[in-house]
């Protein structure tokens, strides 16, 4: 697949990649994944400042010419890989040891590449990853401006800017904005739940409407009744009128936790039960 079918824009402005190397904080003794290593703007300064690099590029042909280039290496290694699916838990230089990641990562694949990393059970000390603009202020976004994905960063991160760069630091130039964060992932989970896939079945519900009330996208998106659903948020505390962009991390564990105790009451799309609900709801005609 041809470099620009795959959304590949090379990083080339000197200052930027500066910038990334100081937020990156090296030493010689770190193990560091470079994602999207593309034609090594970044990587011969990896290579130069930590112990080891484990290179992680998607290309086949960009892969093999990495691989030609520091085969003499023995601290850099090269897999031609997916890391939207890479399993840090099993590689074997991570699996006994901390690791950072640099990356300047495909628009079309940022976000599940960085969750993949901050979700994994063999998580980065550090993230420093290049994403579009709006992409990077979602991540990094605050109670009053919080999306699905801001939840889903900073469940498991904490989210820092460090610098914008515009499409003339690349060759091609993309037609958008990218910005540089850094993640730090928390110790733990900064929200107490069952499982991820439990938590996430009601952030989902709750952003399913995000421009409604809180109340009526959870009930767009749990299928249940609206009066249950306005039940479930004045059991929280929270004023009925808010909306899911307002609520903060917090808020989340309150709302999760009222879900939990009340039964977690959701529907399955289309069910008898789900119709015959409404029906009931509804006023005669």
């Amino acid at each position: 697949m041809p470099p620009q079918r795959l959304g590949q824009h090379f990083l080339v402005d000197v200052s930027v990649i500066n910038t990334i190397i100081e937020a990156a904080d090296l030493c010689s003794n770190d193990t560091v994944v470079e994602i999207g290593p593309g034609r090594g703007a970044l990587t011969d300064r990896l290579v130069e400042d930590a112990g080891r690099v484990l290179l992680l590029e998607y290309d086949t042909d960009l892969a093999d010419r990495l691989a030609f280039k520091y085969e003499s290496n023995s601290n850099v290694r090269v897999l031609n890989v997916d890391a939207r699916e890479f399993g840090s838990d099993l590689d074997p230089w991570l699996v006994d040891s901390d690791y950072k990641v640099v990356a300047n990562l495909p628009y079309y694949a940022a976000n599940p590449i960085t969750r993949n990393f901050l979700e994994s059970s063999r998580k980065p000390v550090s993230m420093v990853i290049m994403v579009q603009r709006e992409v990077a202020n979602d991540m990094a976004a605050r109670p009053g401006d919080m999306s699905l994905l801001s939840l889903a960063i900073q469940i498991y991160s904490s989210a820092e800017h460090v610098v914008d760069a515009p499409p003339e630091c690349f060759k091609p130039p993309p037609k958008v904005h990218s910005s540089v964060l850094k993640l730090t992932p928390s110790d733990g989970v900064r929200i107490s739940f069952e499982n991820a896939e439990d938590f996430f079945q009601l952030a989902r519900s709750g952003f399913k409407s995000p421009r409604k009330q809180l109340h009526n996208s959870l009930s767009d998106g749990l299928f249940i009744p609206v009066e249950n659903a306005r039940s479930l948020v004045e059991q929280t505390g929270f004023e009925t009128s808010r909306r899911p962009a307002t609520l903060s991390l917090d808020d989340w564990q309150v709302l999760y936790d009222v879900w939990v105790k009340a039964g977690r009451p959701a529907q399955v799309p289309g069910s008898v039960r789900r119709k015959r609900q409404k029906n009931r709801a509804e006023p005669p005609q």
